[in-house]
């Protein structure tokens, strides 16, 4: 495939993700909306204004990333602080590591609430990821982990596979759309994850939704 049918089918890909990964988060917008707001900048009537900052945030994120190949080549925690920025600009989200304590609906699983052992646990997380080989096992890694750690007030799991999608790049993997998964399945793997430490479920997601992307994009 050449650079420019890369790019073609980056950008149809990066359209279902912005859409999806947003609507994993509550967004409304459905998938002809976002195609209009993200081609012809035009919002759809009785959506928030927040609804279409995070729909474009996440465009833009993607595009920084098919820029930039090799931002996460070496992953810290700057890096992962910067993708979080990226994805939640203007949307009143404070953009560091958070310090005070935060909930997750549906689980009595609690995260690190201090902000020193947040930041040495993303520590921790980076070194792991830095040090696999597996191109496969370094982006789940980043989808589960950023995902378990919680490290900001708001916008984990968008960080979280954005990131993901970031190691694939780097390496020219197919980047994962997750457009066929179910909203709700996927949170119940997450939520397994949190109350068990078993990642089986939310595995199957991650290499069903990286064959569907294989197969329908690239």
């Amino acid at each position: 495939m050449s650079t420019k049918e890369y790019e073609l089918e980056f950008e149809r890909l990066a359209i279902d993700l912005s859409w999806k990964s947003s609507q994993i988060e509550g967004n409304t917008y459905s998938l002809l909306e976002t195609e209009r707001l993200l081609n012809e900048k035009q919002t759809a009537a009785g959506k928030s204004k927040d609804e279409a900052v995070m729909l474009l945030n996440h465009k833009a994120t993607l595009d920084f990333l098919l820029e930039h190949r090799d931002f996460v080549q070496l992953l810290n925690i700057r890096k992962i602080e910067d993708l979080h920025l990226m994805l939640t600009r203007d949307l009143g989200v404070p953009t560091h590591i958070r310090n005070r304590k935060v909930g997750i609906t549906g689980t009595k699983y609690t995260p690190l609430d201090n902000s020193h052992q947040i930041e040495e646990a993303m520590f921790e997380l980076c070194k792991l990821i830095n040090a696999k080989e597996n191109i496969f096992e370094k982006a789940f890694l980043a989808l589960v982990l950023v995902s378990y750690i919680q490290p900001f007030v708001d916008g984990n799991k968008r960080t979280a596979r954005i990131l993901s999608n970031a190691i694939l790049i780097n390496y020219n993997f197919c980047p994962i759309s997750f457009r066929t998964v179910d909203s709700i399945d996927y949170k119940k793997a997450l939520l397994v994850f949190y109350e068990l430490n078993n990642v089986s479920a939310f595995k199957k997601i991650f290499i069903e939704q990286f064959e569907f992307a294989v197969d329908t994009y690239f």
